[in-house]
């Protein structure tokens, strides 16, 4: 995603190329589990719907596990790292040790949720292995923040590929060689431990360790405390609908959903989670105080990058769900075809949500954030409440799209009259070029095969895009 301003670069000011390195390190890694995750969910969907459904539940809880433990300490650990009131060694030892009490707290509520869901001994005990296994991420992820701080997401990326090998390559041995599902289910645990135990063993040679000061702890946990908030009422509203499903819908209905979702959710967790949080959130906060105006032109040219790779991918992934999921997960999810064309809406709320929080948390403005945060949640129960148990799959799908474009409307109104986040010339350029490849396609849909249909009316966009990496350099 380049930066294209036509002026020279001023001090502290990180080249395009630069921010593309770190991006690509962190990208190659996900591209590599992603693409082992990929195959791993596809067998296990073609083999069982309620298998595959009973693991995405499993992940979906481990998922606000994970948010319970880590308690939002990740972002104010990047200031904490960088800045000079306390050794490194200290900060990371009270976050490790706090994180852990955490975890602790969270294995026990998951332990009293599945029974009060009165789920069957075998889900449960799928539940709880690979919930147990998305939550000890929140120990690696203390190490890859120390990483990305340094500005060596080479390390990050290294690490994560050699744990979704190990764990992954687990995973589908046991799959192929037809194990039961608690068997495959260790391949979460494995990951996540490779994860911790190379990370760990990758910063002792870099830091020292401290045993934490309880004189900083309280302030550490203060810190966290809004961020915890936040990250959590953000995964429970992002998941209440899987678990609504389950009880209307049972695991084939988690299944159907999860299956598209699954592909939404990684399209944006790459751009999310990559380049916005581990690459251009540690120069937000560095910069914020420095050059507001830097900060400005970098979001700017962030948003028009992100909505020119947000308008195809949406539109291939609708056009092609017919193929694209039959061909793929097979003919037992013909729902999930017409879910897909709903849920791709949620891509675009993703990459402008993602940004807009970030740079709200950038300018210190977090509280106002949870507020955003927890009235989505509100709606999102109510919406779940209201739309589910009537409309079961689509009413899953109605609730999460309208929970996401509410939540984004408020952050990037916010960010909007803060600093101008969406400029407003090149998005009249891609509504115009969005807007004429949606009339090239239906007029000649009828008359050309449907792939060349496809084409021209991506032409446009693509087109407005190159031009815009020609002008940059």
């Amino acid at each position: 995603m380049p930066v294209t301003e036509n002026h020279p670069p001023t001090p502290g000011e990180t080249p395009p190329h630069r921010i593309l390195k770190k991006f690509a390190y962190l990208l190659s890694a996900r591209w590599l589990r992603e693409g082992l995750v990929t195959v791993f969910f596809i067998l296990l969907a073609r083999r069982s719907t309620t298998t595959y459904g009973e693991f995405m539940l499993a992940i979906s809880l481990g998922a606000i596990l994970l948010l319970v433990a880590e308690f939002g300490l990740n972002l104010p650990l990047v200031p904490l790292l960088t800045g000079k009131e306390r050794p490194p060694g200290e900060s990371l030892g009270q976050v490790l040790l706090l994180k852990g009490v955490l975890l602790l707290g969270a294995l026990g509520g998951a332990l009293l949720f599945v029974h009060w869901q009165g789920y069957s001994p075998a889900l449960q005990q799928i539940v709880l292995v690979i919930g147990g296994g998305v939550a000890l991420e929140a120990l690696a992820s203390t190490f890859f923040v120390a990483f990305q701080v340094e500005g060596r997401q080479d390390l990050e990326g290294r690490i994560k590929a050699l744990g979704a090998a190990v764990g992954l390559g687990y995973g589908l041995l046991t799959l192929i060689l037809g194990a039961a599902p608690l068997t495959i289910a260790f391949f979460k645990p494995i990951e996540t431990l490779v994860f911790i135990a190379a990370g760990a063993y990758l910063l002792l040679q870099r830091t020292t360790l401290r045993w934490p000061s309880f004189k900083g702890f309280w302030s550490i946990a203060q810190k966290g405390l809004v961020f915890a908030l936040i990250e959590i009422a953000g995964i429970t509203y992002n998941k209440a609908n899987i678990f609504f499903l389950q009880r209307y819908g049972g695991a084939d209905g988690v299944a159907q959903y999860s299956v598209t979702n699954q592909t939404v959710d990684g399209i944006s967790g790459i751009v999310s989670n990559l380049l916005l949080q581990a690459v251009l959130f540690p120069l937000f906060v560095k910069l914020w105080d420095e050059d507001k105006g830097q900060v400005s032109r970098l979001a700017q040219n962030t948003a028009r990058w992100l909505l020119a790779a947000a308008l195809p991918l949406m539109f291939l992934l609708a056009v092609e769900s017919d193929r694209l999921i039959i061909l793929i997960y097979g003919p037992r999810y013909q729902d999930a075809v017409w879910l897909q064309k709903i849920l791709v809406a949620t891509i675009i709320c993703g990459f402008f949500h993602n940004l807009a929080a970030l740079l709200m948390v950038s300018m210190r403005r977090e509280r106002l954030l949870l507020a955003f945060y927890l009235s989505g949640l509100l709606f999102n129960l109510v919406a779940c409440s209201l739309l589910i148990p009537a409309l079961t799959l689509l009413g899953a799908a109605l609730a999460i799209v309208l929970t996401k474009v509410a939540v984004t409307s408020l952050t990037v109104t916010y960010c909007q009259r803060q600093i101008s986040l969406i400029p407003r010339r090149p998005l009249i350029h891609l509504a115009l070029a969005g807007g004429a490849g949606l009339l090239a396609y239906f007029l000649t849909r009828p008359l050309l095969p449907r792939e060349l249909a496809e084409a021209l009316a991506l032409a446009p966009t693509l087109a407005l895009a190159f031009y815009w990496w020609r002008q940059g350099k």
